[in-house]
């Protein structure tokens, strides 16, 4: 399987300084600062990549096992909220997911859903924190 890269640099003191976040392939870039992580700032910050990373991993194991179950999933968007809290912590995840699929119904939909979210490696990666899902069937 496949190593993935990051970096980040980060200059000067926590509250005066900047840094900039990118992924190894260079597609994505952002600048971040005390205040795009711990106030509500222009810039990107850890927890917001964490939860993008999350979100698009879920997403992709969730295809998965609804195509493993003979169902062919036409859309699924999710969202994933990243608490940062006081410590400072990062003490819940939720994810929020809307799925479009022909064929599915509310209880399967359930069950694979808490299956990729217990599964899908991301959700392996950050089993400390709490992590809570909701899974939404639209359009079918």
């Amino acid at each position: 399987m496949a190593v993935r890269t990051a970096e980040a640099v980060w200059q000067g003191t926590l509250k005066e300084g900047k840094g900039v976040m990118k992924t190894g392939t260079g597609m994505c870039e952002g600048p971040f600062t005390y205040a795009s992580r711990f106030e509500e700032a222009e810039g990107t910050n850890p927890e917001e990549l964490l939860g993008a990373a999350h979100a698009g991993c879920f997403s992709m194991f969730l295809s998965a096992l609804l195509t493993n179950n003979g169902i062919v999933p036409t859309r699924i968007a999710t969202k994933a909220k990243v608490h940062l809290r006081a410590g400072p912590t990062i003490e819940l995840i939720e994810l929020h997911t809307e799925v479009e699929a022909p064929g599915l119904d509310e209880a399967k939909l359930q069950e694979l859903a808490a299956e990729a979210k217990a599964k899908c490696p991301v959700s392996k990666a950050l089993a400390g924190p709490q992590i809570e899902m909701t899974a939404k069937l639209v359009g079918s």
